[in-house]
């Protein structure tokens, strides 16, 4: 018998930079104030926001001070999106 999975909206990743940019909106932040308070490139910020580069624990720990939003929430999220990239991709099975 074959079965077949619907794909439910857990497996839809959702990046940091998705939430991140969420928290920027509710706080009336731009990409460049973040920036300059995680003493940053724009570039990089603007990556990260694009889920073109990972959060590092360094970075975490920058959000965590910018932001008030501990270190440990940022990484956790970063692991978690990229475990659901792999799965969804095939490679994590």
């Amino acid at each position: 018998m074959t079965t077949s999975r619907t794909r439910s909206s857990s497996d839809l990743p959702i990046s940091l930079g998705e939430i991140l940019d969420e928290e920027l909106k509710a706080r009336n932040m731009s990409p460049e104030e973040l920036a300059i308070a995680l003493a940053l490139p724009l570039a990089t910020v603007n990556e990260i926001l694009q889920a073109e580069k990972p959060i590092t624990p360094e970075i975490a720990n920058s959000l965590e001070s910018a932001l008030g939003i501990g270190s440990d929430f940022w990484t956790n999220l970063e692991t978690d999106y990229r475990a659901t990239l792999e799965r969804v991709s095939g490679r994590g099975s």
